[in-house]
C-alpha cells in the first residue's frame, strides 16, 4: 500500500467505519437487549432485503468495477447509467412478483416483505453508488451516509418504541424512511460529482465491451452475490422459523458485536477492489501477489488485535454495564463469530482476485458450496442438537473455513500467489505468544482495572512488538507518519 490517496481512502473509510460501529455497539450494549423481539423482526426484515437486493442489482455494480476501466469516458457514464436502468427495471417485475404472491398465496410473515422490499431497492442503489464513489475515489463521503444514517436511525425508532411514541408497524415504516433519505442523500453527492446526461441510449457502450459478456458477467455476480446471501446471512432468516423473533435478536447483537473486527477489511477491499481489477486486466501478477500478502498482514494484524482484546476483555467490560445480564449470553457467540471474522480477513481479498480474473465462475462454484455447507450445517444444529444460537454460529465458522482455505488453494493453483509469508509466520507466533501470555494473567477483581491490564496493553505490546519488527508496512507508515507530524 505505497501510494498516498489509498492510505487516506483506506484511513478515513476504517475512521468513518468505526464512528458507525461505536454507535452500534452502543446502542447494542444500552437500547436494543430492552426489546429483543424488535431487533429479531427488524434482522429478520433485513435479511429478506438482503436476499431481495441481489435480484435488483443483477451484478451490475461488480460490473460497473470489472468494465470500469476498458471503457473510454462517455461509455463509462453510460456503464453507470445502465446499472441504474437495471435496478428500476428489475424492481418493478419484482414488486409484481410479490403482489401476485400475496393475492394468491397466505404465507405465515408474509407482511413483512413489504417492508423489506423499499429497503432492498435502497440497498441495491447504496451498492451501486457505492462502486461508482469507488471509481471516482471518493468512498469517504458515501460511507459516512451508508454507516452512519442507519445506525442512527435503528436506536432512535427503538427510543421512540419503548417510550410508547411508536408501535411496532410505525416504527418499522420509519425505519424504511431512513433508507429511502439515505439513497436520497448518496444520490446528491455521487451526481455532484459526477454529471450524468439523459441519453439512455446504450449502443456506443455495447459496441465498446459486448453485451454478451457483460451480460454474462453480471449473472455470475448475482449469483454470487445471491449465494452469498444464503452463504453468510441465511441465520437470520432461519433463526426466527425454527426458534423465536427474540432468538434472532440475541443473535443479532452477538453479531454486531463480532463484526466491528471487520471493519478494516471492508475498507480495503472496497479501496482496492478497482487496483485488484487493473493488476489482473494488465496481467500484473507479481504486484498482485505483492498487494496479496501486504493487506493480508495488514487485515490478520488489525483483526489478531481487535480479537484478542475482545476475548480478554469482554466479559469485564460487560460487568460494567446496567444490562450485564442480558448481555452475558451473546459472549460465545462473539467469541465464536469473531474467529470467523478474523479467519477471513486471515485469507486477504481472495474473493475479489477470482471475482475479477477469467475465473470469476468458479467463485459461484464455492459460494454454492458454501451454501451447501451452511444451510446443512444449520440443519443439524438448529434441529438435532439443543445448541441453539450458539450452534447457528458454529456451523458459520465451521462453513467459513472451509470456504477460505478452498479460496485460497484454488488462487495458489491459478496464480501462484499466496496471502502468506515468512513476515505473516512470525506475525502469526507473536500473536498466539502475547496472546497466550496475557490471557495467563490471573483475573482482576476491578473490572476496569483487568479490561486495562488485560485487553490495553495486549495491545501496546502488539503494536510496539510489530512496529519495531516493521512486519506491518501500514503500522509503521501511519506511526511514522504522525511521530513526523
Amino acid at each position: 500500500m505505497k501510494n498516498t490517496g489509498g492510505q487516506k481512502q483506506v484511513f478515513w473509510f476504517t475512521i468513518i467505519n468505526y464512528l458507525g460501529v461505536a454507535i452500534g455497539v452502543i446502542s447494542t450494549i444500552f437500547i436494543y437487549p430492552k426489546d429483543k423481539e424488535f431487533l429479531g423482526i427488524f434482522r429478520y426484515i433485513n435479511a429478506i432485503a438482503g436476499l431481495l437486493f441481489p435480484v435488483m442489482i443483477f451484478g451490475a455494480g461488480q460490473a460497473l468495477i470489472n468494465f470500469y476501466p476498458t471503457v473510454n469516458k462517455s461509455n463509462q457514464s453510460k456503464l453507470f447509467k445502465y446499472g441504474i436502468v437495471t435496478i428500476f427495471i428489475i424492481s418493478t417485475v419484482l414488486f409484481l412478483g410479490i403482489l401476485i404472491v400475496d393475492a394468491f398465496f397466505v404465507i405465515e410473515n408474509y407482511k413483512y416483505v413489504f417492508y423489506a422490499f423499499p429497503i432492498g431497492v435502497s440497498l441495491a442503489f447504496i451498492e451501486l453508488f457505492k462502486r461508482q464513489g469507488t471509481n471516482l475515489n471518493k468512498l469517504s463521503i458515501p460511507t459516512l451516509f451508508e454507516k452512519i444514517i442507519p445506525k442512527i436511525a435503528l436506536p432512535a425508532v427503538f427510543i421512540l418504541l419503548l417510550s410508547g411514541f411508536f408501535e411496532v408497524e410505525e416504527g418499522l415504516n420509519a425505519l424504511v424512511v431512513s433508507y429511502l433519505f439515505l439513497v436520497g442523500c448518496l444520490s446528491i453527492y455521487i451526481f455532484k460529482h459526477y454529471k450524468v446526461n439523459l441519453d439512455f441510449s446504450f449502443k456506443s457502450l455495447f459496441s465498446q465491451i459486448s453485451k454478451k459478456e457483460y451480460y454474462r458477467y453480471s449473472f455470475y455476480g448475482f449469483l454470487g452475490s445471491f449465494g452469498s446471501f444464503f452463504a453468510f446471512r441465511l441465520d437470520t432468516l432461519m433463526i426466527p422459523e425454527f426458534l423465536s423473533f427474540e432468538a434472532n435478536g440475541t443473535y443479532s447483537i452477538g453479531v454486531v458485536l463480532a463484526s466491528m473486527i471487520a471493519i478494516p477489511a471492508t475498507g480495503v477491499f472496497s479501496i482496492y477492489a478497482p487496483l485488484i481489477s487493473k493488476y489482473i486486466k494488465n496481467q500484473d501478477i507479481d504486484m498482485l501477489g505483492k498487494k496479496y500478502v501486504e493487506n493480508a498482514k495488514l487485515l490478520f494484524f488489525v483483526g489478531a488485535i481487535l480479537y484478542g482484546a475482545v476475548v480478554l476483555g469482554i466479559d469485564s467490560f460487560f460487568k460494567l454495564l446496567p444490562t450485564y445480564d442480558k448481555l452475558v449470553g451473546t459472549i460465545p457467540i462473539i467469541f465464536i463469530l469473531g474467529a470467523n471474522v478474523l479467519f477471513n480477513m486471515a485469507t486477504g481479498f481472495s474473493s475479489e482476485i477470482i471475482s475479477y480474473s477469467k475465473y470469476y465462475r468458479t467463485n459461484i462454484i464455492l459460494v454454492l458450496v458454501l451454501v451447501v455447507l451452511n444451510i446443512g450445517l444449520n440443519l443439524y444444529f438448529l434441529i438435532l442438537t439443543d445448541y441453539g444460537i450458539i450452534g447457528v454460529a458454529w456451523a458459520s465458522l465451521i462453513a467459513m473455513t472451509i470456504f477460505n482455505l478452498f479460496k485460497v488453494f484454488y488462487i495458489y493453483s491459478k496464480f501462484k500467489i499466496l496471502p502468506f509469508d515468512k513476515g505473516y509466520f512470525y506475525l502469526f507466533l507473536i500473536t498466539l505468544f502475547v496472546g497466550a501470555a496475557f490471557y495467563g494473567i490471573p483475573e482482576i477483581h476491578n473490572n476496569i482495572v483487568n479490561l486495562l491490564v488485560k485487553s490495553g496493553f495486549y495491545t501496546l505490546v502488539m503494536v510496539y512488538i510489530v512496529f519495531k519488527l516493521k512486519l506491518v508496512y501500514s503500522l509503521n507508515y501511519w506511526i511514522n507518519k504522525v511521530f513526523k507530524f
